[in-house]
C-alpha cells in the first residue's frame, strides 16, 4: 500500500521506549492519526523539529489497516510556530485547542476542521504575549461552528423569532442559544448575556478574531463556552488542558 502523504499539525507527543515518540497528528486528508516516529529521540536528523508540539508540515505515513498506530516515516515542517512555546498564555491556549480537536475528530477526512484548528494555532501564535484569551475563545469558537454546533445567537433557538441585536437575552445551553423573551422564561438552567457578547460570539463562530473582552468577560466566556460543548459534544470527563486555560493559575506566578 502506498504512504499516505498529508498536511499534519503535531497536537500531542509522548516518549517511547529509550529511542521513540508517539505522537497524535491531526491530518488534512485522515483526520486524527496516532504514529509512532521510530528513532526520533536518538537522532535529530530524520525529524528535527518536526514532532515538536504545534509543528505543521507534510507528513509520510505508512498506514496499516485496522491498526490503532501508524508508522511516522517523515515529517517535513512548513510552520513550526515557536511563540507557543515561549509564553505560558499562549502554550496553555495552544493546548486547550489541540485537546478540544482530539477529542472529537476522527480519521475521517475533514479538510474544514484541519483549517479550523491551524487558524486557531495561528491566531494564538501570533496574539501578544499575556493577551491570547481572545485568540484562544476564537480559535475554540470556529472549531465548535466547524463541528456544526453553532449556536443561535440571531433568532431564537427555540421559535425562531428575530432578536434585537442590542439587547440582553436567555441563552440556553440545552436548547442551543439564544432565546427570545417568551420563551426565556420557561428556559431552566439558562443565563442572561449582554449584546456585546453576542457580538463577541458572532465574530468568533465565523472565524474572525477581531473582538476584544476585559478581564471579566473573558472569565464568563470561558465558563460559556465549557458549558456549551459539555452541553453538546458530550464531554463527561474534565478536559485537564482546558482546565488549565481557564483558571489561569499560572498568570499568578
Amino acid at each position: 500500500m502506498d504512504p499516505l502523504v498529508t498536511e499534519a499539525v503535531v497536537l500531542h507527543a509522548f516518549d517511547y521506549l529509550e529511542t521513540s515518540r508517539i505522537v497524535r497528528l491531526m491530518t488534512r486528508d485522515a483526520g486524527i492519526q496516532s504514529v509512532l516516529a521510530r528513532g526520533a529521540r536518538s537522532s535529530r536528523k530524520r525529524f528535527g523539529s518536526a514532532i515538536d508540539l504545534f509543528a505543521q508540515g507534510t507528513a509520510e505515513i505508512h498506514v496499516r489497516p485496522n491498526r490503532d498506530l501508524q508508522s511516522l516515516a517523515s515529517f517535513d515542517v512548513t510552520r513550526a510556530r515557536p511563540q507557543l512555546a515561549t509564553d505560558v498564555g499562549r502554550f496553555t491556549a495552544g493546548s486547550m485547542i489541540a485537546e478540544l480537536s482530539m477529542k472529537w475528530a476522527s480519521d475521517d477526512p475533514s479538510p474544514g476542521l484541519f483549517d479550523a484548528v491551524e487558524l486557531a494555532l495561528d491566531k494564538v501564535a501570533s496574539a501578544p504575549a499575556g493577551q491570547s484569551i481572545e485568540a484562544a475563545l476564537a480559535g475554540a469558537w470556529h472549531i465548535i461552528a466547524t463541528l456544526g454546533f453553532t449556536p443561535a445567537l440571531d433568532v431564537c433557538a427555540n421559535c425562531h423569532t428575530d432578536l434585537d441585536p442590542e439587547a440582553r437575552v436567555t441563552f440556553s445551553h440545552s436548547a442551543g442559544g439564544a432565546l427570545c423573551v417568551s420563551c426565556g422564561r420557561l428556559a431552566a438552567g439558562s443565563r442572561v448575556i449582554p449584546a456585546n457578547a453576542r457580538n463577541a460570539m458572532r465574530e468568533w463562530t465565523s472565524g474572525g478574531g477581531a473582538a476584544v473582552v476585559s478581564d471579566s468577560e473573558a472569565r464568563a466566556h470561558q465558563r460559556l463556552l465549557r458549558e456549551f460543548f459539555q452541553e453538546h459534544l458530550g464531554v463527561e470527563k474534565e478536559l485537564r488542558a482546558y482546565r488549565v486555560w481557564e483558571q489561569g493559575a499560572w498568570s499568578a506566578a
